[in-house]
Parts: structure tokens; C-alpha cells; sequence
């Protein structure tokens, strides 16, 4: 990252010489996910409805092409000697991604860590993305409230270099516990079709009688469990899953899954880009904000979930409008001090 480093000092030192403003129309975002994943596809949209609504140079969306610390480090280097001087980042790694956050933060661009935190310290403003711990442990409060009394569930996640994952799990065991049922297995490191084809549909295969519920905590997992479970025909098997993809919610509209937890990218996407721009423009972030704390950093801002069923599964769009509305009318004072 030196190259780019130096890059951006000597834009730093330019606008410094000619006393430029940082205005709006100079905020370049990008919004870098770790890899390709469904999750982030509404990030494309959120930037370019925030580029359109404050006026912002650009608010691109620009992904790795494999899921790999090195390609991300690699996009993030080309995309600052293309002149964005703002990052939007899902960490790679939540603690190997911390010297690249603070490479570019040296160069005075901001960096908000987005939908994932990176380990603190970091120099990272803060980390705006899902509660997910609180996501998993509500999701399996929901499960195991349709469950009845039945206590065997299982559980398959994402990616286990996701910064989400280890808190997900340790959600689930604690909603689980706290109910007197038992996780009778976690599938982890699934969070691509290939992977979660294979290991759910074998699991269900051998397995299927041993377990009353299944709760997934990531994208793909969630749609293949779906897929599974209207493929045997199984509505003993409580589902909870995540996010909104078309398999998920048509399989609660027929009953095969009781309900999803939806996250807001879109929200964390438009808000992130607001936020990056007001900060390239002398805001500063509050030091007394009042940040949440989860595992990895004590800067954290949720962005919002809340759980669907099939009575509201028609208009879950409109709910998560109105958290990304309610989160956004306030954020600024809240969260941030412009003169």
C-alpha cells in the first residue's frame, strides 16, 4: 500500500496548498465487500442512490473476485490510485485487515468498517453492520418458540474468516441454553453453494431424525436448508434462516421455513456513504457517541434486524425502509460533530 500512500499524501498536500474544501462533489466512496456474495449486491444500489441524494463524486461498489485477503487488499490499492478517497469495507479478516484500514486512514481517507468489524484498535471511525449476535439469538428464540417443546436443533453458518461467524455461533449456543435445548451440530465454513449443498444435504440425509429445528445464520446456508427441506417434504423441521433471498420467503409463504431475520445492507451501504462524505468534510466522530460494544470493537452501530414470518413476509421491505429512515434521521447528531 505504500504506492498508494504516497498517492494520496500528495493529493492530501495539494488541497492543503490551495486551501480546497473536501466538498461532496470530490467524496469518491468505494464500497468494498470481502468477496462475491448476495448479501452485498444492495450495496450498488445504496450507492448510487447516496451519490444521487448528497451529491457525492461517486459511491461505487467494487468487489474482489474471490473471497481472498490478498485480492481485497489488491482492489483496495488500485481503486486509491483511481482517486477514491473514501472506503467502505467488510474486513477481510477481522484482525488481518486492520494494517490496510490504517494505511488508508494515513492517507486522511476515511474508513468505516461495514456489515463486519475489524479487532480494535484499528483506525477504522467506526463499524456500522447488523447485531449479529442479537440477530442469532433472537432468530433461535423464534425457532424454538415454533418448536414447541421439542430441544434438537442444528445449526449451519458462514464463513469461519467472517468476523460475524464465531459471534453467531456463540448466539445460538446461548439462546439455545438458556431454553434447555441442545445445538446437536454446527456446520460452519459453508457460506457458498458448492460447500453448503454438499454438507447440508448430507447432514439431512443421515441426520434429519435426530433434529426438530434448524436456525442459519448466513445467506447461502439459509437457501440451501430451504431448498432441502421442501425437497423431502419436511414440516416436522422447524427453519429459522437470514436476509431475504426468493427461496427463503417463498418457503415460509408454503410452510416449510417459520421465518427469517432480516438484516439492512442496503441501510448500511447509504447511511456508510453519507457518513464517509460528512467526515472527508470536517465532521468528526463524537467521543462520547453512544457505540454498542461486541467482541471485536467497542465503536459499533447497528443497523438493524428484525424478524419475519409468513404474516409479514409480503411487506418486509417496507420494514426495513423504515429502520434504514429512523437510523438515518438521527445518525448525524448522534454520531457525529460538524461545525
Amino acid at each position: 500500500m505504500t504506492r498508494c500512500r504516497e498517492f494520496m499524501a500528495a493529493v492530501a498536500a495539494a488541497m492543503l496548498m490551495t486551501g480546497a474544501a473536501a466538498a461532496a462533489e470530490d467524496t469518491k466512496v468505494a464500497l468494498v465487500p470481502g468477496g462475491p456474495h448476495p448479501y452485498f449486491a444492495a450495496w450498488e444500489k445504496a450507492g448510487q442512490d447516496a451519490a444521487r441524494d448528497f451529491k457525492l463524486g461517486a459511491a461505487d461498489y467494487k468487489v474482489p473476485q474471490k473471497w481472498e485477503l490478498s485480492q481485497q487488499n489488491e482492489l483496495l490499492e488500485s481503486l486509491v490510485t483511481q482517486g477514491y478517497n473514501a472506503f467502505l469495507i467488510f474486513p477481510g479478516d477481522p484482525v488481518g485487515s486492520v494494517s490496510t484500514a490504517g494505511e488508508l486512514a494515513d492517507t486522511g481517507a476515511p474508513v468505516i468498517a461495514t456489515a463486519g468489524c475489524l479487532k480494535d484498535p484499528s483506525k477504522a471511525a467506526f463499524c456500522l453492520g447488523t447485531d449479529v449476535g442479537n440477530s442469532a439469538y433472537i432468530g433461535t428464540k423464534e425457532l424454538l418458540k415454533a418448536m414447541g417443546g421439542k430441544k434438537r436443533i442444528a445449526h449451519f453458518t458462514g464463513f469461519l474468516v467472517d468476523p460475524n461467524t464465531q459471534l453467531r455461533i456463540d448466539a445460538v449456543e446461548k439462546a439455545a441454553k438458556e431454553e434447555g435445548a441442545q445445538v446437536v451440530q454446527v456446520i460452519a465454513d459453508i457460506d457458498a453453494p458448492e460447500p453448503a449443498e454438499e454438507k447440508i444435504n448430507a447432514y439431512l440425509a443421515a441426520h434429519a431424525g435426530e433434529v426438530d429445528g434448524i436456525v442459519t445464520t448466513a445467506w447461502v446456508p439459509a437457501v440451501v436448508s430451504a431448498n432441502a427441506l421442501r425437497k423431502i417434504g419436511d414440516k416436522r423441521i422447524k427453519m429459522v434462516g437470514i436476509d431475504h433471498d426468493e427461496v427463503v420467503l417463498k418457503a415460509i409463504k408454503d410452510g416449510f421455513v417459520t421465518g427469517t431475520m432480516l438484516q439492512n445492507p442496503y441501510g448500511q451501504g447509504y447511511i456508510g456513504s453519507f457518513a464517509a462524505d460528512r467526515l472527508r468534510s470536517g465532521c468528526t466522530v463524537k467521543a462520547d457517541a453512544p457505540f454498542k460494544t461486541n467482541a471485536l470493537t467497542a465503536k459499533f452501530i447497528d443497523s438493524g434486524t428484525v424478524f419475519v414470518d409468513a404474516s409479514q413476509v409480503d411487506t418486509y421491505v417496507g420494514a426495513m425502509q423504515g429502520i434504514t429512515k429512523e437510523l438515518m434521521a438521527t445518525f448525524e447528531k448522534t454520531y457525529l460533530t460538524c461545525k
